[in-house]
């Protein structure tokens, strides 16, 4: 049973909490940054803002970015017959168990590549086709009670062609060789759920978008429904998505009509092949994978900065960027030391405590628990970790953390500064009615003692620190300069919209809570 959690009942379970923190914060070295102190002095001298250009010029030289997390990396366009087939598959709901949901319900092009929500709605909504906010279950459908049932936020699809190592918030799909640019593409393995950690899965031999496609189809929650294939064990299920698709064996004569045949022969170059021999759950992902990593956006006003142009940010956007490179012992807030490089993640897992919203990612753990990383690997420093995240058009992927639980960029600021204190202030009325849990403050409260335990026992994650308001208004101000212009331009985001022919009468067109088309 799902209800709102009065603010008092917060304050007393983090209230001990709150006093380690601020016994911790109080021990460290935290006063105002020199970076507020550096730029245009007053009366607005030149020699000033060549100081501000020089300082942060060699920060960028220190840290050896580029501005551009694509150099070298090979990336298809969305014009790719491949792409473009991809793009085709991920909106149709023949994927889906039931045929109502797709791909695109979770990862909207316009949406930033999400959905927009805190913890997304899958399978059995009440309007299929309402896609973000207002998106809600039928009442009486299957493992229905109130609320959401995906179990954590929807990451955007956005750049995935530059993750190198790990895919999903707690990195069950693997790279097992982690060679940069390879984007798991290096001939040596793939670890994935359906052969456990960390086995080679053979069939995830491509990359790490093609393996991760093959596993939302297999989840009740989010497309496979609780009827289609029920029992039946994950490849089984793809094998019979496939069939559906090519309209053949298991499959047949299940959607309304079928005309894929030969966007599979345009895109695998075989123009005499079989529906049996091309439309297979292996190219079915391969494509959706394509689609994935044709989604470059990488273009921003901070890339223009790296490269040359002193006017492409402002001062308040530098002074965030000096912020966010520099160690605290430089005066900074040393965000880059989990957001590093060009796409702006370590691809590591950290204990941030970021509010357990939702039912939780749990097996035989508790049915609102969340426990992250350690599902995958065991480790003790991994219990309520999750993946860094590409910061790469932050400002335009929200709500933020594992769980969505934060719904603006200053509260996501200020989480890493003072865990315990953003909890301790924690609004719940950010949140969606039906999202948390009679358990979000119980679930929370441990992930905030396991972050402890590892500042405790000397493993890496977020310490208390102090920053003024302007100094936090200006790491906003850097971060909105992380945002491709093409992500908020409709003439440009429509290029991943399918706009053809409906192959399968089952397409997603997706419409906001007003009936407005996305």
């Amino acid at each position: 049973m799902r209800s709102t959690l009065p603010l008092a009942l917060l304050l007393a379970t983090l209230s001990a909490c709150l006093h380690d923190a601020e016994s911790q914060r109080r021990s460290l070295s935290s006063g105002t940054s020199s970076v507020g102190q550096t730029g245009t002095p007053p009366g607005g001298s030149s020699s000033g803002q060549s100081r501000l250009d020089a300082e942060l010029r060699a920060e960028i030289l220190r840290h050896g970015l580029t501005g551009d997390p694509s150099i070298g990396r090979n990336l298809p366009s969305i014009n790719d017959p491949l792409a473009q087939l991809g793009m085709e598959l991920f909106f149709t709901k023949g994927l889906g168990g039931d045929m109502n949901v797709a791909c695109a319900t979770c990862h909207y092009p316009t949406l930033g590549g999400g959905d927009a929500l805190s913890v997304g709605v899958g399978v059995d909504a009440v309007v299929e086709d309402l896609v973000g906010p207002g998106r809600s279950h039928a009442a009486g459908s299957p493992n229905y009670d109130g609320g959401p049932t995906i179990p954590r936020n929807a990451p955007t699809t956005f750049n995935m062609g530059m993750w190198d190592e790990v895919m999903f918030l707690n990195g069950r799909i693997e790279s097992l060789g982690k060679t940069p640019g390879a984007n798991g593409d290096d001939g040596q393995g793939i670890t994935s759920p359906d052969v456990g950690f960390p086995q080679s899965d053979p069939r995830c031999p491509t990359n790490l978008p093609m393996a991760q496609a093959r596993f939302p189809t297999t989840s009740m929650d989010e497309m496979k429904g609780f009827t289609f294939e029920f029992g039946n064990f994950p490849q089984p299920t793809r094998e019979h998505l496939a069939a559906r698709i090519g309209d053949y064996g298991i499959g047949a004569g299940e959607m309304p009509y079928s005309d894929w045949l030969d966007a599979f022969r345009v895109a695998f170059n075989d123009p005499l092949g079989t529906a049996q021999d091309l439309i297979t759950e292996q190219n079915i992902a391969i494509a959706m994978g394509e689609y994935e990593r044709s989604q470059v956006f990488v273009a921003n006003p901070w890339s223009e900065y790296v490269a040359g142009d002193d006017l492409a940010i402002d001062d308040d956007a530098k002074r965030g960027a000096l912020l966010f490179l520099r160690p605290t012992a430089g005066g900074g807030a040393d965000c880059a030391s989990c957001h590093g490089g060009d796409f702006f993640t370590d691809e590591k897992f950290y204990v941030v405590a970021m509010p357990q919203v939702g039912r939780g990612q749990s097996v035989n753990i508790g049915h609102t628990l969340d426990v992250g990383r350690f599902l995958v690997d065991g480790l003790p420093q991994h219990l309520y970790a999750f993946r860094t995240p590409s910061l790469l058009n932050v400002a335009e992927t929200g709500p933020w953390s594992h769980a969505g639980g934060y719904t603006s960029l200053e509260a996501v600021v200020r989480h890493h500064l003072n865990p315990a204190e953003a909890l301790q202030n924690y609004d719940f009325n950010q949140l969606a009615p039906d999202v948390q849990t009679q358990d979000t403050v119980a679930n929370t409260t441990l992930a905030l003692q396991q972050l402890y335990w590892c500042r405790s026992n000397g493993f890496p994650t977020v310490v208390d620190q102090s920053l003024s308001q302007k100094q936090i208004d200006q790491l906003i101000s850097f971060l909105h300069a992380l945002t491709d212009p093409g992500v908020t331009d409709p003439a440009v985001i429509r290029q991943w919209i399918p706009s053809g022919a409906d192959r399968d009468g089952l397409r997603l067109y997706a419409h906001d809570q007003n009936g407005n088309p996305l």
